[in-house]
């Protein structure tokens, strides 16, 4: 059920140590690029990475990123502003969002690496100047299974006008 899904997500640090099957990254990020987009310009391409010592450089770059260091794959998600120069952003995070949901429905584990602010993830990775490298998701079957974290509540929330 959709509702499980979006329910049973977690961020997962800790991975098997188990290849992920390409057929598998392909089938996520198939379903991922359904998300939408301002204007349906999908300026979004993915970096899928395996290899142990780019991963590895990847994970010593902010120490949110040591997940790296033991995950089996790194999808990175670049996105090009002059397809898209208002939302690029926006259409970045939310590809990443729906990449992210792809995995766990897959089977996989992921969590979400903040690249924003350190350009050496984007050095590593050789984007050039003119992308932006939104996110770094690190993931594969996961080797933790974290309780729920705790939520605010819908009335904290919601505000009726």
């Amino acid at each position: 059920m959709c509702v499980d899904l979006l329910l049973t997500r977690r961020s997962i640090r800790a991975f098997q140590d188990r290849e992920v099957p390409d057929e598998l990254v392909v089938k996520a990020v198939d379903i991922a690029r359904h998300a939408p987009s301002a204007r349906n310009r999908q300026p979004w391409r993915v970096i899928a990475v395996r290899n142990r010592a780019t991963l590895r450089e990847l994970s010593q770059v902010a120490p949110g990123a040591k997940p790296l260091e033991s995950a089996p794959l790194a999808l990175a998600v670049v996105v090009k502003p002059e397809l898209s120069p208002v939302s690029f952003m926006l259409d970045g995070a939310i590809f990443t969002t729906y990449l992210w949901l792809a995995l766990h429905s897959l089977g996989l584990g992921a969590v979400w690496i903040q690249t924003l602010r350190q350009p050496r993830y984007a050095e590593i990775l050789g984007i050039p100047p003119g992308e932006v490298l939104i996110a770094i998701l690190a993931a594969g079957y996961p080797a933790e299974s974290p309780p729920p974290r705790p939520r605010k509540s819908v009335e904290e929330l919601l505000t009726w006008m």
